[in-house]
């Protein structure tokens, strides 16, 4: 049979996964936060550098959605046929054909790079907090959040706090076996886990007086959740994704197609092949601007000439900012920098492309 892994909280703090063969004997031991799986996901959501690291990626979440929608606007082909749009003229050579290679990559990863975008808004930290908050105040709420993000009391699992919590009573009557053998009936997909009376939960207040069969599957809509009574094992509650609030399983389907695990190798190869499009898009991007770069400049685009696109772009961007705070936030910083510092630094406008105004002298 396969391992059991034990989770045992330490004196001191923290805690160790052990793992057990089904002869019961240890045959290895982990801290859970020292994972490379771990780790990745720490410069993933926060760049290893705690709450600072997870707003900035927030803020780099909420500015590239701007910069894929506005650029889609500004693109988007009006009376043009599907060469360039669907797919790059490469035989026209030099900026052309990089321009249409960043173009048509566009057209195609938009959708997905934005999928992937939104979906990540529930683990952040400023648009969660007010998503929760819209939630109670419109009474969205059924049941507990089970997905780390936004600042509330059980946003994310806390491996220390679980480690501190104590025994919630006297320990049951119906044997962790017995437990084992009902919770192999229900096939529950990997990593299944089994919590006594009282055992602290990785999301949400600790467990009431039942022994707790649930899996941690990535795969969100095939989470269930299976109580038994500790004097004699016999079941005593069922829950499912489907009992969850309707927004609870949007973001689950959303939190499953992000991490790849929806439906299978598919959706892990979709994932890789936007964030390749992604990587392409940044080295196109970068390729073009470096050739029409003045020497000694930014280079920054000039103001597009059409007040009907301007007004478009300035809608959009307003409309982003009403949904995405942080995004709203570095608006107005930008615009106190451009209005109240730049203004005095003419090199610097210059460097920028920023138009100034002279000031008259007193």
């Amino acid at each position: 049979g396969e391992a059991a892994v034990v989770h045992i909280g330490l004196p001191g703090g923290g805690m160790r996964d052990v793992a057990v063969s089904p002869q019961g004997k240890a045959i290895g031991a982990i801290d859970p936060d020292q994972r490379i799986s771990t780790w990745l996901s720490s410069i993933h959501g926060s760049l290893l550098i705690g709450r600072t690291g997870k707003l900035l990626v927030e803020l780099a979440a909420s500015w590239a959605i701007v910069m894929i929608l506005t650029g889609l606007y500004l693109w988007w082909p009006r009376g043009r046929g599907a060469a360039g749009v669907v797919w790059p003229r490469v035989s026209r050579g030099g900026r052309a054909a990089l321009r249409d290679l960043h173009a048509v990559t566009g057209f195609w990863v938009s959708g997905l790079a934005l999928v992937l975008l939104f979906t990540a808004l529930p683990w952040t930290e400023v648009w969660a907090s007010g998503f929760r908050t819209v939630r109670a105040d419109m009474g969205w709420v059924s049941g507990v959040q089970d997905w780390k993000g936004g600042e509330g009391p059980h946003a994310a699992h806390d491996h220390h706090a679980m480690a501190a919590a104590e025994p919630a009573g006297p320990p049951p009557k119906a044997r962790l076996e017995y437990i084992v053998l009902r919770a192999r009936s229900e096939h529950m997909p990997a990593p299944a886990i089994i919590q006594p009376p009282g055992a602290p939960n990785l999301f949400g207040p600790p467990n009431e007086n039942v022994w707790t069969l649930t899996t941690l599957t990535q795969n969100r809509p095939q989470v269930r959740k299976v109580s038994y009574d500790p004097e004699t094992s016999l079941e005593v509650a069922r829950s499912g994704f489907a009992e969850k609030h309707v927004i609870d399983r949007a973001v689950g389907y959303g939190i499953a197609w992000h991490e790849g695990q929806l439906f299978g190798l598919a959706n892990q190869f979709i994932g890789v092949a936007t964030a390749l499009a992604l990587f392409a898009l940044a080295i196109s991007g970068f390729l073009m601007w470096r050739r029409r770069k003045p020497d000694g400049i930014l280079g920054a685009p000039p103001v597009a000439r059409d007040p009907a696109k301007l007004k478009g772009v300035a809608a959009l961007i307003l409309i982003l900012a009403a949904l995405l705070p942080l995004l709203a936030a570095s608006l107005i910083l930008l615009w106190i920098v451009e209005r109240l510092i730049i203004p005095h630094l003419p090199r610097t406008a210059r460097w920028l492309g920023v138009a100034t105004t002279a000031r008259p002298r007193l």
